[in-house]
């Protein structure tokens, strides 16, 4: 399985959907807590369930057991806390949920999987601290 990420803010919709043709994504698997507002642009819930099959032919789900918990995110984004104790944090989150067995049980069926995140010029995402987590034996 091909484990990727591409963030849903700063990007074109052609930027974004090409490199889900180029990757080959069959599974687009959102773990944003939020998204639904404003600020998602073309990547709201609502638009890439309809947008991502039709452009891409991949499924697309969004999941929030895999999403952080609200009161992390908030630490993170209101500048609480850093990048590392942030990931710490989520990673914490992810093994207490026993999300790696979730998600193969869920997705495994997939060959190439983008794991949408939330990442900017000025803020990681835990979607890349997901997919460290997920491609360990």
């Amino acid at each position: 399985m091909e484990l990727f990420t591409l963030s849903a803010y700063e990007t074109s919709a052609e930027a974004f959907f090409q490199a889900l043709q180029e990757h080959g994504a069959d599974l687009v698997l959102d773990v944003r807590l939020r998204n639904t507002n404003q600020l998602c642009g073309f990547t709201k819930e609502k638009d890439l369930a309809y947008f991502v099959p039709r452009i891409t032919g991949a499924k697309y789900i969004h999941d929030l057991r895999l999403a952080p918990y609200p009161a992390l995110l908030s630490a993170y984004q209101n500048h609480n806390i850093d990048w590392t104790r942030y990931r710490e944090g989520y990673l914490e989150q992810m093994k207490a949920s026993h999300a790696a067995a979730y998600f193969y049980q869920h997705y495994g069926k997939f060959a190439h999987v983008c794991i949408l995140g939330t990442a900017t010029k000025k803020r990681r995402s835990h979607s890349e601290a997901l997919v460290d987590y997920l491609r360990q034996p």
